[in-house]
């Protein structure tokens, strides 16, 4: 289960910081003969309406300093509309007082300020340099009919200043009328006006954000290019960012090229967005290629940018460049946030590399930045995920006594290690904890819950959970469909899980990766590989991609079925089509090998690994030290324990009884005394052969203590066992 990251930047929120508000500075105009603006004809006054518009300023004049409200309340019932429009005309030169009108129009009645009224009042405001009063007249004018036709039409006699139109093209994209910005930009053109940049930024960030309008986008760009707009660097972003978003990823590195072309630069956030986006396909080449290239340019990656490689390199198993790349971000004087470092926790937990895990949240620690709920999370996703539920659990417990406010992730995590490690007691005791705390469990909670009886056999328990969820109204998903099939395959009930494929799409749900690979991986294990290619074949008929575990499944098959020239070729095979295989591919190779005593295609096999950059764990070494002692290559065995010491992996036991025995038998008895020694007081119980070897020893050392206290361990730990109703069996 992964646990939810926040993203706190991504490039297109640089992007909208960095629009400015719609800017005060004169637009640009084309110096071309094009149509001219319009005469401005006002409707003329009557002479009672001159009378009474005259009385009216006349007044506001001499009595400018007192309360509008009172100096006009002697004329409130005589004045009209087209009133307005006249007594601002009058007074357009003293900006106070038609700023005050305004307030009092808006306050009296809505229907006086007409349409025409506001544009003038728009020119009259941006002609004084109040922006903020326009911006407001504006934003409520855009609503009626003819108001933008008014303002065009008293844009010669009421300032001519172009601003006017920045601002009435913004109100309308804030006011998400696009079709309606679209066309007054043609029709400013036409009057040889061109919006400022920023301007038209704001309608490229709206359309970017528009899932339906989005592909119209790289169409706008272009048109108002053409019709004189020079786009600027925060122009060619929204776009690489949008046509990312569409999967363009190869028009949006045109654009980042021709960034440079225009002169207007790509900065930091250019090559974050496309980084971001290649990583996001996969294509972690050319995302550490534009790296490279963001350096020699002197252009400094940012935590964004070695945050998405990170992600995309832990994807693809790549841990050893996934290391050297945050080395590399340590060196550049580039400090990792919370984000770097939670990506780095989850990467190594999936890995199952705790170790390192826990060496970046020391790291973390240091830093003075204390792990969220998101990177605890991920530690104990790991945790779980790995088997280590002891430790989980102590981690789980920390959180709480840190004060840490645990969601519905980290209990459903815990819940699933709880069941992963057969306490369903627990994991049930931990759901009704949950409920309690005000949580609500989803379909994953109970998933969990349901695989759990699925892996004790408990198929009916299993049945009746699920059915109680759909009571609650919870819909079943395709994860816990395969969570079923996964246990009706563990019980062998093949036939079963094949019939609930079916009823999973009779209910409207396809197969995907995860069953094809579960009922493959069963068919591989019973050894029926005809039927496993059958199932293959199908999934890729149903253009279902494979996934590295469905091949790892396969490899695993014919490495079982002792088929190890299939193993060879379908690796080639992998190679050849570009697919990556991981660590896991490469052990069931190696252990193979190793078990036949060829030690020699178990090197080349690990070599071969490391040379396409894909990091050993702590099973690779177990493998090939468990493959040396028996091969008697304890030299070899013995290097390969220093290394993987220096990883901060561990053995297993069946490692450690190996190299005890190999040791032994090559005379080297203190290294082996030392191993012993070092295996019990890691809690592992060493194999009655290695006890007999230290039991002769002692015996004929004539310590008889020691003699005496591996005597008692081997009869506890390898004669006598505790049945479930707690009599002692021979085992």
């Amino acid at each position: 289960m992964l646990p939810r990251t926040k993203r706190p930047f991504s490039p297109l929120i640089s992007i909208v910081r960095s629009l400015r508000p719609v800017p005060i500075s004169t637009v640009d105009t084309l110096q071309t003969k094009l149509r001219p603006f319009p005469d401005y004809s006002p409707r003329k006054p009557t002479l009672q309406d001159s009378d009474l518009v005259h009385r009216v300023t006349t007044a506001l004049r001499q009595r400018h300093r007192e309360p509008l409200r009172r100096v006009l309340r002697p004329f409130e019932p005589h004045i009209r509309a087209r009133h307005l429009v006249w007594i601002i005309s009058a007074v357009q030169s003293e900006s106070p007082i038609v700023s005050a009108l305004l307030d009092w129009a808006r306050e009296r009645n809505g229907t006086i300020l007409s349409a025409e009224a506001r544009a003038i009042a728009t020119h009259l405001a941006v002609a004084s340099n109040r922006q903020g009063c326009a911006k407001g007249v504006i934003f409520e004018g855009i609503s009626m009919t003819h108001f933008v036709e008014q303002v065009i039409h008293t844009y010669k006699n009421f300032g001519s200043n172009p601003v006017v139109f920045d601002l009435v093209f913004a109100a309308i994209v804030e006011a998400d009328k696009l079709d309606e910005a679209l066309g007054f930009f043609r029709r400013m053109v036409n009057y040889g006006i061109i919006v400022s940049v920023d301007a038209c930024n704001a309608l490229l960030v709206r359309l970017s954000n528009d899932q339906d309008r989005i592909e119209r986008l790289p169409e706008v760009f272009r048109e108002f290019r053409e019709a004189g707009v020079v786009w600027n660097s925060v122009s060619y972003n929204v776009v690489i960012h949008s046509l990312c978003k569409v999967g363009k990823l190869s028009e949006a590195h045109s654009l980042l090229r021709e960034m440079d072309l225009k002169r207007c630069g790509a900065d930091v956030v250019s090559y974050s967005s496309m980084i971001h986006w290649y990583c996001r396909a996969g294509d972690a080449e050319k995302a550490l290629e534009l790296k490279e290239e963001m350096v020699l340019k002197k252009l400094r990656p940012n935590p964004f940018t070695y945050n998405s490689i990170l992600l995309c390199l832990f994807a693809k198993g790549r841990l050893s460049d996934a290391e050297v790349v945050f080395k590399e971000m340590i060196d550049n004087g580039v400090l990792p946030d919370e984000v770097v470092y939670t990506t780095l926790v989850d990467g190594f937990c999936k890995s199952n590399n705790l170790s390192a895990a826990y060496r970046v949240i020391d790291a973390m620690k240091d830093r003075g930045l204390i792990p969220n709920v998101i990177t605890s999370t991920a530690l104990l996703c790991g945790l779980c995920r790995n088997g280590q539920l002891a430790e989980a659990e102590r981690t789980f417990e920390a959180m709480l006594e840190e004060g840490v406010t645990l969601d519905d992730v980290a209990y459903t995590a815990m819940i699933d290690g709880y069941c992963k490690g057969g306490k369903l007691n627990a994991a049930f005791e931990l759901h009704n904890q949950m409920i309690q705390m005000g949580l609500k469990p989803n379909i994953l909670t109970y998933t969990a819950l349901s695989d759990g009886l699925c892996k004790q056999g408990d198929i009916g328990s299993a049945n009746e959970l699920l059915h109680e969820i759909c009571m609650k109204g919870l819909e079943l998903n395709i994860v816990t469909y395969n969570s079923l099939i996964n246990g009706l395959c563990k019980l062998g009930h093949i036939d079963q899980a094949i019939k609930l494929m079916s009823d999973m799409e009779a209910a409207g749900l396809q197969p995907d990766v995860v069953t094809y690979t579960t009922m493959i991986d069963t068919y591989c294990k019973l050894g029926e590989m005809d039927k496993a290619h059958g199932l293959l074949k199908e999934m890729l008929d149903r253009k279902l991609e494979p996934t590295i575990v469905t091949f790892n499944v396969i490899m695993n098959g014919f490495c079982m079925a002792g088929m190890l020239g299939d193993a060879e070729r379908l690796l080639s095979w992998m190679m050849e089509k570009e697919i990556s295989p991981n660590t896991t591919t490469y052990n069931s190779l190696m252990k193979q090998y190793c078990m036949h005593n060829n030690m020699k295609a178990a090197y080349n096999i690990y070599k071969g690994m490391h040379s396409h950059g894909v990091l050993a764990d702590e099973n690779t070494y177990n493998i090939l030290i468990k493959g040396h002692c028996k091969a008697r290559n304890m030299k070899e065995a013995s290097y390969l324990h220093k290394e993987m010491v220096e990883k901060g992996f561990k053995l297993r036991a069946s490692s450690y009884n190996s190299l005890v025995r190999g040791l032994y038998k090559r005379k080297k008895v203190e290294e082996s005394k030392k191993f012993f020694n070092e295996m019990r007081m890691e809690g592992f119980i060493a194999e009655r052969e290695t006890y007999n070897i230290f039991i002769d020893m002692n015996y004929d050392d004539k310590n008889v203590q020691m003699t005496l206290e591996l005597c008692d361990e081997v009869i506890e730990n390898c004669l006598i066992s505790k049945s479930q109703d707690g009599r002692l069996i021979e085992i």
